[in-house]
């Protein structure tokens, strides 16, 4: 059984997924964030693989892309700074990137590269659905990888019960048709949660995109699994120096 699958069997409430970007803000700083989001609360971490291009994301995390690409960080030293990762962090771990840099480092050996290092699942916001199913998907599933998909409001239901059949671990509920760290009304996204909750999926879902603090957290997992932290941990880690410090006290804000 996933690490992903027993996590939602034992917590189907208030699961936090804090999102951080590899190789920021020093390129040597991926396992101490990983092991400060585990010791301060996060349920899942998902690991940003930085990318010149980044569609889904917003300023925050482009400019802490931009930064990780420039400290030097590539697939391959993600995958040498995860190498020995299983040693300490024990929750889920899943990458999200874009199909461009897997594509040039060769997507069967990531999917293979990053069960090695004990990865549990990918978000690929830019890998369509048909090349999923006929290319892709294969070496995703031989590699016992867990592969999540986005939904959005917008998402018909006949498509959303699609990606729910093919996804696996949980599905990201994008709260709106925007980048990443947007500010949102709440109460909006409270109809599509519910539409979401009464459609029989078959996955746990957490909810993303303008979840910053514990009114926003606390809004949507009153309607879903949980919720998907990221521009505002990045912002976070970008007001200071201590790592520990600045982790233990955003999470301490956002789940007390």
């Amino acid at each position: 059984m996933s690490r992903l699958k027993k996590l939602f069997e034992v917590q189907q409430h208030r699961v936090l997924n804090v999102y951080c970007t590899a190789g920021y803000p020093q390129l040597n700083s991926t396992l101490l964030v990983m092991k400060s989001l585990q010791e301060n609360g996060a349920n899942i971490i998902e690991i940003g693989m930085p990318y010149s291009d980044p569609l889904a994301d917003g300023e925050v995390i482009q400019v802490s892309s931009h930064i990780a690409l420039e400290n030097g960080m590539t697939i391959e030293v993600l995958f040498d700074q995860l190498s020995k990762m299983r040693e300490t962090i024990h929750i889920p771990v899943v990458l999200m990137g874009y199909m461009n840099p897997i594509l040039q480092y060769g997507f069967d050996q990531f999917c293979k590269k990053a069960k090695e290092v004990g990865v549990d699942g990918l978000i690929l916001p830019d890998l369509p659905l048909y090349e999923f199913e006929h290319l892709y998907g294969k070496a995703i599933k031989e590699n016992e990888l867990d592969f999540i998909f986005l939904v959005t409001p917008e998402t018909p239901t006949e498509r959303l019960q699609k990606l729910d059949s093919l996804s696996s671990g949980f599905l990201y509920a994008v709260s709106s048709s925007a980048t990443t760290g947007t500010d949102k009304d709440f109460s909006k996204v409270a109809t599509y949660l519910q539409k979401l909750q009464s459609a029989g999926l078959k996955n746990p879902f957490l909810v993303g995109f303008g979840i910053k603090d514990k009114a926003s957290f606390d809004a949507v997992s009153a309607y879903s699994n949980g919720a998907i932290i990221g521009s505002a941990y990045i912002n976070a880690l970008s007001k200071g120096d201590n790592v520990e410090t600045i982790t233990k006290q955003f999470l301490n804000s956002v789940l007390n």
